[in-house]
């Protein structure tokens, strides 16, 4: 069962809050980047022996989840995988096939979650340990208002060198975390965290309020040991099968809808008093005329 996620009602000089989610087995139900090995084998950035693997490693993530040192050997193997391959390539690939393989393993929960956060007010950012060219475009399709990632190298041709520039990984999460708390003004103390693994407890443990989700056992073993709440996820809905009630305008529309409100119920008040005042001027009107008459008479 879902915690719900509170509203606080706040002036706009009070810090700022966010909530900060997890992508892979928190957001959706697989691994973003092994999701995709299929359409990069298709479009001839891997052979068939790298879809086995990579389809093998995405089993292992999911079985149990991957601790420091299998996140370490799946990093230097991804690492070495996509060296050469030609970043705008890749980026159309998971244009074309965005909503076909992720649209269908986003968790509904996680959905509704984010759409309370920003019902709430509160900025959204996913924070992960894939590729930034992948998890960028989900980060759109999920409506989140930053991304942070990991990173690669590339060279003056266009293409992964190979070498990481960031990787999203364990305390580098906390840090980014933080940075963007101190350039955004957000207050940790009230923001929210939501991840699976343990190693993500430096990125929980930066926040007022951490949630595992579906969580590891280690995880698992930490967040009892700390009380923070267990939630588990297990409802991938597509987006556009969601019911319409659930779906959350984004927050630019929110502002116009708002807007266009306040501007109707404006006019509508100075349409109504206008019309009440004309009223009264016009029975006020009538009430010296009838008395003029009888003072005739």
């Amino acid at each position: 069962m879902l915690t719900p996620v509170e509203n606080h009602s706040v002036p706009h000089s009070t810090p700022r809050t966010a909530a900060f989610f997890d992508l892979d087995k928190t957001v959706i139900a697989k691994s973003s980047t092994l999701t995709f090995s299929k359409s990069f084998y298709q479009g001839g950035l891997i052979n068939r022996r790298a879809v086995l693997r990579t389809a093998y490693a995405q089993f292992v993530f999911l079985a149990g989840g991957a601790d420091h040192d299998q996140m370490e050997r799946m990093r230097e193997y991804l690492s070495s995988l996509c060296r050469g391959w030609d970043v705008a390539q890749v980026r159309e690939i998971v244009a074309e096939t965005l909503h076909d393989l992720i649209d269908p393993i986003i968790y509904d929960e996680a959905a509704s979650l984010i759409e309370e956060h920003h019902a709430a007010g509160r900025d959204v950012v996913i924070v992960s340990t894939s590729g930034a060219e992948v998890v960028e475009p989900i980060g759109e399709l999920l409506g989140a208002d930053r991304v942070v990632a990991t990173r690669m190298v590339v060279g003056e041709d266009g293409r992964f060198t190979g070498e990481v520039e960031y990787y999203a990984y364990g305390p580098t999460k906390a840090e980014a975390v933080q940075e963007l708390a101190a350039s955004e003004g957000y207050d940790l103390d009230r923001c929210y965290a939501y991840s699976d693994s343990a190693t993500d407890v430096p990125m929980l443990a930066a926040v007022g309020h951490p949630f595992a989700v579906n969580p590891d056992r280690a995880l698992r073993r930490e967040a009892v040991a700390r009380g923070w709440p267990v939630l588990s996820f297990n409802r991938p809905v597509p987006l556009k099968q969601r019911l319409p009630a659930l779906s959350m305008p984004s927050r630019p529309v929110l502002a116009v809808m708002a807007a266009a409100g306040a501007a109707m119920a404006t006019a509508t008040l100075v349409w109504y008093a206008s019309r009440r005042k004309t009223t009264k001027t016009r029975l006020l009107i009538g009430r010296s005329g009838r008395t003029a008459r009888n003072a005739r008479v």
